[in-house]
């Protein structure tokens, strides 16, 4: 929220405060100030000007030679080019040597021949947004007030010497979306009483009721609404006070009658609405659901298609508003309105916020009802806005406000032990003192025996338990005076648990194995959720998704993995090796019964270049044994790796039917290596591409067995053993016959080739085994490993049909 430092001064006594000390002090209490700015601060030599005369360039069709009074003896020339330029107007006037916004110096010089001295601006010339500059002056300069006196600096004029301090609300503090509120919470920092000096409403002998009816046919929606008739209005800018503190707070002045809801809804925190009554074609009004096709333009000329989610304004026939969040383009304020009928209400918040977020519209009136509104100043802020267009309007406003439905805001009581406040706080508070505080936020409290009884006015909707109050009592007696001291109670030394620890582990291998974490997103698409599954599961939708790509918790981690590879492919990157670690959501019962289970998961993802071509050898391409190497490195470290087995698979469908295994260990299936089949890497947009996902939950539940033992002082013996087998079997069956037949002293079985090709028969390949022997106890004899070799042997012409070469 942008507040008006001169504004806020009108409410609370800042004269020896100083917009950095307040934000400071603000900041230390509770609402955080994001900054302060001045939109004079760097801005020098712009001053008031008065047209005296203005004709057409003699060169230009577009351009005018204006002699301007700038508080000079003598008048200067300045060439300007705004279509609304004049004689008899005030305007802003950059002098030479003037730097405007942008830091742009104004000079002296000669356009088609004409010299200028300086340049008329417009208020987006000297700092201004577009979107804050009034409409008549959007395609033009901006005319100052006529008590503007030449040659004075233009700050004052627009308050531009204002400091706009930009406070940050969090959804709790709502009661500070309003100068009201804000000028509250100065109070009480200060231990002032903030001073409100409302316009009185004055209202004729004519009653508002004789006008018009309003009824709500859902009161759970609409709380409260009412409806004030101001006849005889006359329709005109707003006067360049009230025009100020608007654009100071990033709105855009309309009209006398629309500026003054606007100011409301700054001053109040309380959204208003202006209908032309003449215009709304009835004199009922009916606040209804909307009706299912039933359309609406909207004051920014759109149509919208309503749906029963929709609370509507309507004529009793047709809507005229969508309430809480725009107006209707058919009953606007336009420049020949003469009655206006003034709308206060409380809309339910969710439903404004479904009908926002529905067509997209987002405004300060929808933020405040989705945020919360002081239900005990909806009449209050609808008579002050009444009486103020009278005042610049000329208007005059009938008796009595016709309502609908009516709220009745009524305090809160709280109680608490002064006794619970210092314990939570760590302070040893007196009773007077903490009294104080509450006096100072406009709570009136009451002790009875040990207890504070506090009566919480409407306005601090936020405060409804004891914590409420501890927190209250912390942010105003300062946040920076709370003692430091130490826990009480036992401590411990911190520690990671065994779990944390091996993740840790896990982490630290695929770096040294040169992947890079990867952090992928948890929602995706219902679709890529179901990619990759081993089994079934029925996929979580959010109800409210912000995009359909971003619309359901994912059941993989491949399938995001496969978009940060393709964002990097795309990119020129010719090594992509990741990896990451998170959370899966699978629904085990009927989806909005029970949350879904999350489920830790590894995966990691290899595309492109295993090495990059250099001086020493060509470029190496990632394949499949790269991935499975980096499988087998991980289950390794985990003491794992006589537990873990592959089994070939054709049934994983995003998968290459020739080069994808499921991963088991022991009797578990934990997850699947495989290449990305051909059709899924071009959906993907990527090229040859290997990937595996595991159960990280189920490696981490497994402990591991370390043996450490002494190192062997006797040699160790080799043999080497080669073989036809079908090429159906794995190598790794070979390893498991070769282990479960050469007994003890085999310490480890590597393969070193593999062949298919000529001289070997078709079906079949040739495989080469490196066995290794040793004893710790004594050194093996040829006869220990020649009997070992020979059951090798045997067993592998048994079991697997090899042919010993």
């Amino acid at each position: 929220m942008l507040v008006s430092y001169k504004w806020l001064s009108e409410l609370v006594d800042l004269s020896n405060i100083s917009p950095k000390e307040l934000g400071d002090t603000m900041s230390i209490t509770g609402i955080e100030v994001e900054g302060i700015e001045v939109l004079a601060e760097n801005l020098k030599k712009i001053v008031v000007g008065e047209v005296l005369s203005c004709v057409d360039h003699p060169d230009s069709d577009h351009l005018h030679i204006c002699q301007v009074n700038i508080g000079e003896e003598e008048p200067t020339q300045i060439v300007c080019g705004a279509p609304n330029v004049k004689a008899g107007i005030k305007v802003i006037v950059a002098l030479p040597g003037a730097r405007i916004a942008g830091n742009t110096k104004i000079k002296k010089g000669k356009i088609r021949g004409e010299v200028s001295h300086g340049m008329i601006c417009s208020l987006e010339e000297i700092g201004y947004s577009d979107s804050v500059i009034p409409k008549e002056y959007s395609e033009g300069i901006q005319y100052l007030p006529t008590e503007a006196v030449p040659g004075e600096e233009v700050f004052s004029y627009l308050d531009m010497d204002d400091a706009i301090i930009e406070l940050s609300i969090t959804p709790n503090r709502a009661d500070a979306l309003s100068m009201r509120g804000v000028a509250h919470e100065v109070a009480a920092i200060y231990r002032q009483e903030p001073n409100f000096n409302e316009e009185v409403l004055v209202e004729v002998p004519r009653l508002a009721s004789d006008k018009i009816s309003v009824t709500v046919e859902n009161k759970e929606l609409v709380p409260a609404y009412q409806i004030r008739i101001i006849e005889n209005v006359t329709v005109a800018p707003s006067p360049q006070w009230l025009q100020n503190r608007l654009m100071n707070a990033g709105i855009r002045p309309i009209n006398n009658v629309v500026d003054v809801t606007n100011y409301i809804l700054l001053q109040y925190g309380q959204p208003l609405h202006a209908f032309d009554y003449d215009r709304l074609g009835s004199q009922e009004l009916v606040i209804r659901a909307a009706k299912e096709n039933e359309r609406l333009v909207t004051l920014d000329g759109e149509t919208r298609n309503l749906t029963p989610e929709n609370i509507v304004i309507t004529n009793g026939k047709v809507p005229h508003a969508l309430a809480g969040v725009m107006g209707g383009l058919d009953s606007e304020i336009i420049e020949t309105s003469t009655t206006v009928a003034l709308e206060a209400a409380l809309f339910d918040g969710l439903y404004v916020r479904r009908t926002s977020k529905q067509f997209n519209l987002r405004s300060e009136s929808s933020a405040r009802f989705e945020k919360g509104t002081n239900h005990a100043t909806i009449s209050e802020a609808c008579d002050v806005a009444a009486a103020m267009i009278a005042k610049l309007a000329g208007g005059e406003v009938l008796t009595g406000a016709v309502a609908g439905s009516e709220v009745t805001a009524e305090p809160v009581e709280v109680s608490i032990t002064l006794e619970r406040i210092n314990s939570y706080l760590g302070t040893d508070l007196s009773e007077a003192v903490v009294q104080e505080i509450f006096t100072a936020l406009g709570f009136s409290s009451e002790v009875r025996g040990e207890r504070f009884h506090v009566t919480v006015p409407p306005r601090r909707w936020d405060i409804r338990i004891e914590a409420d109050l501890i927190e209250e009592v912390a942010r105003i007696y300062g946040y920076n005076n709370l003692p430091s001291t130490l826990p009480s109670g036992e401590t411990v030394a911190g520690s990671l648990t065994t779990g944390q620890r091996k993740t840790r582990k896990i982490r630290h291998l695929l770096e040294g194995n040169g992947l890079s974490e990867a952090i992928s997103y948890a929602l995706t698409t219902e679709e890529k959720a179901r990619q990759f599954m081993i089994e079934e599961s029925i996929p979580t939708r959010l109800n409210w998704p912000m995009t359909e790509d971003r619309s359901t918790l994912r059941m993989n981690l491949t399938s995001g993995l496969l978009e940060d590879v393709a964002y990097n492919i795309a990119r020129k990157n010719q090594q992509v090796a990741f990896y990451e670690i998170g959370n899966v959501f699978h629904q085990t019962d009927e989806v909005g019964k029970e949350l879904p289970v999350e489920e830790q998961h590894l995966a990691i993802a290899l595309a492109g270049d295993w090495l990059l071509q250099d001086w020493q050898g060509k470029a190496e391409k990632v394949t499949y044994f790269h991935a499975k190497g980096i499988l087998d490195h991980l289950f390794t470290s985990l003491d794992l790796a006589d537990q873990v087995t592959y089994t070939p698979t054709s049934e994983l469908k995003e998968l290459h039917p020739g080069r994808t295994a499921i991963v088991s260990l022991g009797e578990q299936v934990i997850g699947f290596i495989g290449q990305v089949h051909p059709s899924t890497a071009k959906a993907y947009d990527l090229p040859e591409t290997y990937v595996a996902e595991l159960n990280l939950a189920a490696i981490l539940e497994v402990e591991s067995r370390f043996v450490f033992q002494t190192v062997s002082k006797f040699p160790s013996v080799s043999r080497d053993i080669a073989m036809l087998v079908a090429e159906t079997v794995s190598s790794q069956q070979i390893i498991q016959e070769i282990e479960a037949a050469a007994g003890k002293h085999l310490t480890e079985v590597a393969i070193f080739d593999v062949y298919q090709g000529s001289n070997i028969e078709a079906g079949h390949k040739s495989l080469a085994y490196h066995l290794t022997f040793a004893n710790p106890e004594a050194t093996l004899t040829d006869e220990e490993i020649n009997k070992a070799m020979e059951k090798v042997t045997k067993r592998l012409t048994e079991e697997l049909k090899a042919v010993i070469r």
